[in-house]
């Protein structure tokens, strides 16, 4: 059982998770997710915020479109880097050749892995689980797994890069550009301007939107909108 009480990447799985099963049970959902229960009951936590949070639900949503915009584009390779308890592998409608690969730490991903082989969940994507951490080897676990950094790649970082120190997140983002074929994608959540400036020092093409215009984007109050960015970069 992966325990609430457990290390910071445990815990921030299982209250995203817990965003997504309460935006499920709202009126007017912006998506679903009927595992988001399933993973959290797993995990021996019941509780739930009274209804999806702006902001994370809104993050959830645009990594959605994203993602989904990215494959419609040809990109079938998809890697998401501190992946947690997500599971856009089952829930989205993905084209027949998409591959996913999850990294995370190993008991995250174990979770996870025997939550949905328990349950009756269909798979949308061929889904690879890659036991790292996003701050160790991971690009030597990634292609151990079947990776082809020759091939463009969709990379998603939702939720990740506020919480890593400059020099963490420096080294991820340029494990990441070394295992970009052209015309990879990356979507990022970001807290200031340097991530977006080093990405187009490193040839990528960059568009953002604040953590505001998504939330009104999304129909969702933007009062309390964090000082946070979502980039959208091809490399060039």
């Amino acid at each position: 059982m992966m325990r609430p009480s457990g290390d910071l990447q445990g815990r921030t799985a299982l209250s995203v998770a817990a965003v997504r099963a309460a935006e499920t049970e709202a009126d007017h959902p912006l998506f679903t997710d009927p595992y988001a229960h399933l993973l959290l009951a797993g995990a021996g936590q019941v509780d739930l915020p009274a209804a999806g949070p702006g902001y994370s639900a809104a993050r959830t949503k645009w990594f959605d479109d994203y993602v989904l915009a990215a494959g419609a584009a040809g990109i079938s390779q998809v890697v998401v880097l501190g992946a947690g308890l997500d599971t856009r592998a089952w829930r989205l409608p993905w084209l027949s050749d998409a591959v996913v690969f999850d990294v995370d730490e190993s008991t995250v991903l174990a979770h996870k892995t025997k939550t949905m082989d328990a349950s009756d969940a269909q798979l949308g994507a061929k889904y690879v689980p890659v036991p790292a951490a996003v701050t160790d080897d991971w690009p030597k676990a990634l292609r151990e797994a079947g990776f082809d950094h020759n091939e463009p790649t969709v990379w998603l970082l939702e939720s990740l890069l506020p919480d890593l120190g400059d020099d963490a997140r420096d080294t991820l983002l340029e494990q990441v550009a070394l295992y970009s074929a052209r015309g990879s994608h990356l979507g990022v959540e970001v807290a200031g301007p340097d991530v977006a400036q080093w990405l187009c020092c490193h040839r990528w093409d960059v568009r953002s939107s604040g953590a505001g215009e998504v939330m009104r984007r999304y129909h969702r109050a933007s009062d309390d909108a964090p000082a946070y960015d979502f980039l959208h970069g091809i490399l060039l």
